[in-house]
């Protein structure tokens, strides 16, 4: 094999506000080929998220700072091209904490941390494994399923609807037979939530009151609310809470680029009133459950009862900019940067 040239974007400055390239450094060096365990994977694409905002900061966290310097941060799908493992073969298509680089050398003792897995294309297609059969949709799952608990007959209300997560919460919840309402930016987000995925009614924060659009959709309340974006759509569905509501903390995408205190809920005595709970999400905890999920969510896919949509920015030398629009609204479904060509 021909020596190959690894680009990578690390890490150059911990951002205050938005990120933006002056945060980023890149560099390039040798590739080398696997050590006796080991395997190299070559990146085909990354998952942008916006978790990877609070990953570049410091401090404590369910998971430690991206530190400075360091590759950045990111889970992907690849290629391997060569192995010295039994268990992988080159050619196999994998899933992996792959970071923002082109490729990736996996030393045999670092293969579970890394969470190299083979992935298996008959079951979605590549992007659909970094949207519903990824962590997207593994948070999706286990947030609504294992956090949530959602019965039929239930109202559910997801924030960020036509985001990642946000997408396979609400179809997922149509399946259990929930009347769900998403909340998202803008009238054509909107339409193809309620329109292609099937809910309910979709409220455009960006057009109209959210709390009238509440009291309109969720005449009874909200029992379940899946929270991706935190600050003023929380407080404002914290006060329409139904008796016994659950409170799903995925994210809080309005306070990531804050310069100051991050905003908590003003309206959390309605947990007292309403006997209501909230409690977070963490994916990882779910590790070894993650394959019985994808099995069930790739059966909604492959029988048309789940779709899925990803928005592809393509070129490793994007990726600062990419990752901004995932706050300022501008990407359409499940953020994907393509790196290179099967």
């Amino acid at each position: 094999m021909s020596t190959l040239t690894n680009h990578q974007v690390r890490l150059a400055a911990r951002p205050v506000g938005t990120a933006t390239r002056a945060n980023w450094s890149t560099t390039t060096e040798a590739v080398a080929q696997p050590a006796e365990g080991g395997v190299l994977v070559k990146t085909l694409a990354l998952s942008l998220d916006p978790a990877m905002r609070g990953w570049m900061n410091e401090g404590k966290s369910y998971i430690a700072p991206v530190g400075i310097g360091e590759v950045m941060r990111a889970g992907g799908i690849g290629k391997v091209i060569a192995s010295r493992n039994p268990k992988f073969a080159a050619g196999d298509i994998v899933s992996a904490a792959l970071g923002v680089q082109e490729y990736l050398l996996i030393a045999q003792g670092d293969i579970p941390r890394s969470g190299l897995a083979k992935i298996d294309l008959a079951l979605g297609s590549l992007t659909q494994w970094l949207n519903v059969l990824g962590m997207p949709g593994m948070t999706g799952y286990f947030g609504l399923m294992d956090v949530g608990l959602p019965k039929a007959g239930e109202t559910v209300v997801v924030s960020g609807a036509a985001g990642a997560v946000g997408q396979t919460v609400g179809q997922l919840a149509k399946i259990k037979g929930c009347h769900v309402v998403g909340i998202a930016g803008g009238k054509a987000k909107c339409d193809w939530v309620v329109q292609e995925l099937g809910f309910d009614a979709c409220i455009d924060y960006k057009a109209g009151d959210v709390k009238a659009g509440l009291k309109e959709h969720c005449p009874r309340g909200v029992d379940i609310y899946f929270d991706n974006v935190g600050g003023d759509i929380l407080d404002a569905v914290l006060a329409r809470l139904a008796r016994g509501a659950r409170i799903v903390i995925c994210g809080a995408i309005s306070q990531y680029n804050n310069t100051g205190a991050v905003q908590g809920p003003k309206n959390y005595l309605s947990l007292l009133v309403n006997r209501a709970r909230m409690q977070g999400i963490v994916v990882f905890d779910y590790a070894d459950r993650y394959p019985l999920a994808v099995a069930e969510l790739a059966g909604y896919l492959k029988d048309g009862r789940m779709k899925s949509k990803e928005d592809v920015v393509t070129g490793l030398d994007t990726f600062p900019e990419a990752l901004t629009r995932l706050f300022t609204g501008q990407n359409f479904g499940k953020l994907v940067l393509q790196v290179a060509e099967d």
